[in-house]
């Protein structure tokens, strides 16, 4: 990753490079930002590098010439996604691909030590990913590294817990999102690390519209949770970074997970990020699409 970031920087061929670096504690790995050859030395490759690192390239896109991008799988979903939402320029990002055989739950390792790494299980989101190699890239690193945990659950699994939810009662249902929300901050951590919310201008920074308020309280928070959820329906790649940065661990995805397994049962299977050619669910219409709502 040095070597290749080192020439393509020296070369003139990319302007800046995004990668992870060591953070503050062991079991962080943060975003990195490389402008200079020198700086290369920064990049790391590790059990913790979980940030989708799709979203950054939205601060680069008056940027003159191109940014060089460290992609696993889901962020390169995450790509396509700002390609299909026109919010990002093919050619100007240079794309290296790596293989991800998962990333570990840094929460998991608070109180522990470096020793402790192999104690330490790998993010839920990667016991269900299906492509841990990218679908989208100019160049491919493959770390030939494997880690206990990944894909051993079949995809649909990923639905267990919706499905635990619906066989509750309505009214137990509610009760359980209804307290989930009551946790809610309104940080907007979830927003702001999404590649599907790229919206320019979002609604909830907008409270004069009348839409919202900046209250904290329970049900202006379902309201926002449940807006941003229908706003990604269709849209989701599933990279769960909304939930990985959640500071009071509400389970955002088990929501968003409910909308996509609506969405394949009816509009037949789809998953987002895949391409830019497919539209998603929502983008588009059929005279074939269900209508007995209507």
């Amino acid at each position: 990753m040095r070597a290749r970031a080192q020439e393509l920087l020296e070369k003139g061929e990319v302007k800046w490079v995004i990668g992870w670096e060591k953070g503050s504690l062991w079991y962080h790995s943060s975003p990195a930002f490389i402008r200079r050859p020198e700086e290369v030395e920064r990049l790391i490759w590790d059990d913790f590098c979980a940030n989708n690192l799709a979203k950054y390239l939205l601060d680069f896109t008056q940027l003159e010439g191109k940014v060089a991008l460290f992609v696993k799988g889901c962020d390169s979903k995450g790509i396509n996604r700002l390609l299909q939402d026109q919010q990002i320029e093919r050619e100007k990002v240079y794309i290296i691909g790596i293989t991800c055989p998962g990333v570990r739950d840094g929460r998991k390792a608070q109180g522990k030590g470096p020793e402790a790494l192999e104690t330490i299980p790998v993010e839920e989101r990667c016991t269900f990913c299906t492509h841990p190699e990218p679908v989208v890239y100019d160049e491919v690193i493959d770390t030939g590294e494997k880690l206990p945990g990944r894909g051993e659950k079949e995809p649909q699994d990923r639905f267990t817990e919706v499905e635990r939810l619906l066989a509750l009662h309505p009214d137990e249902r509610y009760e359980f999102w209804a307290k989930q929300y009551e946790r809610c901050l309104r940080c907007y951590a979830c927003r702001n690390i999404c590649p599907a919310c790229n919206c320019r201008e979002c609604i909830f920074d907008r409270s004069q519209s009348g839409w919202c308020s900046k209250r904290i309280i329970k049900t202006e928070n379902e309201f926002y949770g449940l807006t941003r959820a229908l706003h990604v329906a269709g849209r989701c790649i599933e990279c769960g970074e909304c939930e990985r940065v959640c500071p009071v661990g509400i389970p955002i995805m088990s929501l968003h997970r409910k909308i996509i397994k609506d969405l394949n049962e009816l509009f037949g299977p789809y998953e987002a990020g895949l391409d830019t050619e497919t539209p998603p669910p929502l983008g588009t219409y059929r005279t074939e699409d269900p209508d007995y709502f209507v």
